[in-house]
């Protein structure tokens, strides 16, 4: 009798981690499954929904109950809704989609809370008292009308977070969604997170919760990050499907606590380092810059790198290699967005993560939604758009609207930012974001009372723990405005990783053959010299935010490849830094790039 083939080492640690998680589900074990990069964590989720269908199926739909699953985007959503054939006993959504599924019905305790949320009781202050206004939420847009107030994204989150307070409230919760399963979890609301956690496990009659995803791959700001809660059991799953031995050594070297297992053990690859310690030239000095080489050699250290990679068999081409930048010194000279990159020295996050309002703003909605009306995706652009433009109800309406958006694209490619603003805010129905208009508003105001001397001090704007800060935010916005709308198009195609370069914004979840990480400094929250330092003689009291910060993004751009892994660091590389990065990728594997000037 022929004796079944033995399972590669990956398949053999994900049958384990599988083993644990069903385990979980059978005894109603709440759990978080902790799946590092390559580890085919949606696989494991799309497998738990299964053997849940499979055993409790009908008997949820019969009593109208679901499974939610929460995600991170809409494409994930999708994803979901398509590998389960739209089960009706799932209910999959994103984590403001799935909080109104609850909240909506609440109108009363709405009305009641909404005026202890921040930012409402100036609007209501104009707007006068809820009174019967129907409370409601659509495009995350806030804002108060006859019959209606319509709630913001985070309104949404810290509703939910208030609500799941009350016994009440999880109760029906419960008796809705007996199981709830949150996909990337690590990237979830933390005040969320840590409401489930805190009124949930434990308690009789609370509902099964798991939690998938990679406490190393948190790479946005109000993500809970890695968790650890009494009562929440912890699966790793120790495999790697992605990357070569010579890429996965390197990554479990990195972090010992979760190794994991390759599919071939004999796979060609390699993971190696270059480095720029022996620039002769001055390096920089500036606040976030000090110690890297100056903006024209690290372009040619990047060129000489890319030579000595294809004469190695390396191809640069979007389909084999990606370039994650690390660093600022060569982003916008190489994507064309230098103007806006200007507008914000020394804060390049403000624009390349979106924390700006304008370019937010731009970046998610004015650019999807131009896109969907070139290629026809008539649903989309209204789904990006929402309540910027009115319904259609009528021929002439729809007309109308065809030819305020041909107008738009045509201008993004001719007009500045400003011009593009100016368009939104005086053709009939487009509605700009709240923190938008008010920033428009008051530069026109003020620029009115500047004009008959009697404009007061420009005001502070808030930063992002909402506290007022010093800044010159008008001179900034001023000079945005001037900028050509053309670098916006650049911009987002740069984030969106449709060119070869790209961040960790555009790349999360992405892999490709070739990686080549360009390391370097000109953020403000990240200095990869000081984490990999740390890494070796410890980390400071009260900076482990500091250092996860950066840990995390060099993480996930070291995981992206499946083949090759190359890390050029222009910034210069201390010495015990330098002992790090030999402990993981190995003395024989780091270079020194000499010929550059």
């Amino acid at each position: 009798m022929n004796q079944p083939a033995p399972l590669n080492p990956a398949k053999a640690e994900a049958e384990k981690a599988m083993a644990q998680l069903f385990e979980c589900i059978r005894t109603g074990q709440s759990f978080v499954f902790e799946a590092g990069a390559g580890a085919g964590k949606t696989y494991s989720l799309i497998e738990a929904l299964e053997r849940l269908l499979a055993e409790r199926g009908r008997s949820l739909v019969r009593q109208h109950q679901q499974i939610a699953c929460i995600t991170f985007t809409n494409v994930a959503k999708n994803e979901i809704d398509t590998r389960t054939d739209r089960h009706p006993a799932v209910y999959s959504d994103t984590i403001h989609g799935f909080c109104w599924s609850l909240l909506k019905d609440q109108q009363s305790e709405l009305r009641r809370l909404v005026p202890e949320l921040k930012k409402w009781p100036e609007r209501l202050a104009e707007a006068g008292e809820i009174g019967t206004r129907q409370i409601n939420y659509e495009l995350g847009f806030p804002r108060v009308e006859d019959d209606v107030l319509s709630l913001s994204h985070d309104d949404v989150l810290d509703l939910m977070t208030a609500c799941l307070s009350k016994p009440k409230f999880r109760r029906m919760m419960t008796a809705r969604y007996p199981i709830l399963f949150i996909d990337e979890y690590q990237d979830t609301d933390a005040d969320f997170v840590n409401a489930l956690m805190t009124h949930f496990l434990g308690q009789p009659g609370a509902p099964l919760i798991g939690l998938f995803g990679d406490g190393w791959q948190k790479i946005y700001g109000d993500g809970c990050g890695t968790v650890s809660y009494e009562g929440l059991a912890s699966i790793g799953k120790g495999a790697n499907f992605r990357s070569v031995p010579a890429v996965v050594s390197v990554l479990n070297k990195m972090r010992p606590e979760l190794p994991q297992a390759v599919e071939d053990e004999d796979a060609p690859g390699s993971a190696v380092v270059y480095h720029t310690n022996g620039w002769t030239g001055t390096r920089r000095t500036e606040p976030h810059w000090k110690g890297d080489v100056s903006p024209e050699a690290a372009k040619a250290y990047m060129e000489r790198v890319k030579a000595l990679l294809t004469e190695d068999g390396w191809r640069f081409e979007p389909s084999e290699t990606k370039v994650l930048m690390l660093t600022h010194n060569l982003l916008a000279q190489e994507q064309g967005y230098a103007s806006i990159a200007a507008v914000f020295p020394g804060r390049n996050d403000a624009f390349v993560k979106k924390e700006d309002a304008h370019i937010a703003f731009l970046v998610d909605v004015v650019e999807p939604a131009c896109a969907a009306f070139a290629a026809k995706r008539y649903g989309d652009m209204f789904a990006i758009l929402g309540g910027a433009v009115p319904l259609i109800t009528s021929p002439q309406r729809k007309a109308a609207i065809r030819a305020s958006m041909e107008r738009l694209v045509a201008l993004r490619t001719v007009g500045t930012i400003g011009q593009v603003i100016d368009y939104l805010r005086a053709e009939d129905g487009f509605h700009l974001p709240e923190k938008v208009e008010g920033k428009e508003a008051d530069l026109l105001l003020h620029a009115a009372e500047k004009a008959v001397g009697t404009a007061p001090p420009e005001a502070a704007e808030e930063n992002e723990g909402g506290e007022q800060q010093s800044s010159a935010w008008m001179d900034r916005l001023r000079q945005l405005r001037q900028v050509p709308y053309a670098e916006v198009v650049a911009l987002e195609r740069f984030i969106n990783g449709m060119t070869p370069f790209a961040t960790k914004h555009g790349v999360k979840g992405a892999q490709f053959n070739n990686v080549l990480v360009v390391v370097g400094r000109g953020w403000n929250q990240y200095n990869f010299d000081q984490m990999l330092a740390w890494v070796s003689k410890g980390i400071p009291k009260g900076k482990a935010d500091t250092f996860e910060r950066s840990r995390n993004l060099f993480y996930v751009a070291c995981s992206r490849p499946r083949k090759r892994l190359a890390v050029l660091f222009t910034q210069e590389v201390s010495p015990t830094a330098m002992g790090t990065l030999k402990s993981w990728f190995g003395a024989d594997n780091i270079y020194e790039i000499s010929g550059v000037s």
